[in-house]
C-alpha cells in the first residue's frame, strides 16, 4: 500500500490531467496509480492524501465515515466567540445543516508560507485566523460556513486529516509512507 502526503499549493487542481493547461497533481507527483482520497478546491491549500488502496481512499473521502478534517482559515474581520457559536452548533446552509464544528481562534502561524498570489489586503478590514475541524465534506463547506456568519474566508489551508498532518511539508512537497 502506498500513501502519499502532499501539500497542495494554491491554484492546483486535484486531478492529474486538465484540458485547459492548468496546474495539476501531475506537475508535482510522479508516482503511478495513486488517486486522491478526497479533494481540495483549486483555491484551497494544504494536506491532500493520495493512495493506491481503495479501502483507505473510501475511508478518508466518504462523508459517512465522518473522518475529522482540520483547516487553518484566514477570515475577513475579527469575530467574537458569540459569532462563532453557530459553527459550533451546526449551521444551516442551502444543502442542509452542518454537523457541529470545533472552532478555535488562532494567531497567524510564524512558519506559514506566503501564498502566490497573496491574499487581498484592505487597510480598513482586519483579518483573523481560525482553526476549524469538520467531520463531513459538503462542497466548499468551510467557506460557506464562515460566509454565513458574516466573516468570508480569504485563505483556507487543510492541516490535518484524521491523525495525518502536514507537518513540515512546504507547498508542492510530498512524502510517501
Amino acid at each position: 500500500m502506498t500513501i502519499v502526503f502532499f501539500n497542495k499549493p494554491y491554484d492546483v487542481l486535484c486531478q492529474f490531467t486538465d484540458q485547459q493547461g492548468r496546474k495539476t497533481l501531475a506537475d508535482y507527483i510522479s508516482i503511478p496509480k495513486v488517486y486522491t482520497a478526497g479533494r481540495l478546491d483549486r483555491d484551497s491549500e494544504g494536506l491532500l492524501i493520495l493512495t493506491d488502496d481503495g479501502k483507505l481512499q473510501h475511508k478518508i473521502a466518504n462523508p459517512t465515515k465522518k473522518m475529522a478534517k482540520t483547516y487553518l482559515v484566514q477570515i475577513e474581520g475579527v469575530p467574537l466567540d458569540i459569532d462563532l457559536q453557530p459553527l459550533r452548533q451546526g449551521i444551516h446552509l442551502k444543502d442542509g445543516k452542518t454537523r457541529p464544528a470545533i472552532v478555535q481562534k488562532k494567531t497567524e502561524p510564524d512558519n506559514l508560507w506566503l501564498r502566490d498570489p497573496p491574499v487581498r489586503f484592505r487597510k480598513n478590514k482586519p483579518t483573523s485566523w481560525l482553526s476549524i475541524t469538520i467531520r463531513e465534506g459538503k462542497n466548499r463547506q468551510v467557506r460557506r460556513m464562515t460566509a454565513a456568519i458574516g466573516f468570508p474566508t480569504l485563505r483556507l489551508i487543510r492541516t490535518q486529516i484524521g491523525n495525518w498532518s502536514l507537518d513540515s511539508l512546504q507547498p508542492g512537497e510530498w512524502r510517501v509512507e
